[in-house]
């Protein structure tokens, strides 16, 4: 299972960047792949959350179930990919900058069903269409949370 990492640098401290990123069911307005979020439990945060990211990747929709399997706030997120699409997820914080600034890291690790790898093999397998859509998702994430009055200053 081959993982893909992508990363960015924001101006923005960690608890502002968690502020942002802790809200699942927000994720739709910085992921462009993600079209929407439906939560299986009853808790939206923390370890054993479970939901489902209605994606969409080119002409590709599909239902991708997740269950948040690591939770450290202000540093982490990890999932575990239940559905069709299985494998694992991670965001990480990193404050840099004496901390006036965020490394925000997404990690995954991937596996597609034959029937839809047969049809996006070479994009997928060559993470074309991938790794460009995680990094514009990530400048998306760092303009959304820049363009905010800062936690601290609330």
């Amino acid at each position: 299972m081959p993982r893909l990492d992508v990363a960015i640098d924001i101006s923005a401290s960690p608890e502002d960047v968690w502020a942002t990123v802790e809200r699942i069911e927000d994720h739709v307005a910085w992921m462009h792949d993600a079209i929407a979020i439906r939560f299986e439990t009853e808790q939206h945060r923390g370890v054993g959350t479970a939901f489902v990211c209605d994606t969409k990747v080119g002409p590709f929709k599909l239902a991708d179930r997740m269950e948040i399997t690591e939770w450290i706030p202000l540093s982490t997120i990890g999932v575990r990919h239940r559905g069709v699409v299985t494998g694992t997820g991670r965001f990480t914080l990193t404050p840099i900058d004496l901390g006036r600034r965020t490394r925000f890291a997404w990690q995954e690790s991937l596996t597609f069903p034959w029937w839809l790898g047969a049809r996006l093999g070479a994009a997928i397998g060559d993470r074309a269409v991938l790794r460009p859509l995680w990094r514009r998702n990530l400048r998306t994430l760092k303009d959304l949370i820049e363009s905010r009055p800062s936690v601290a200053a609330r």
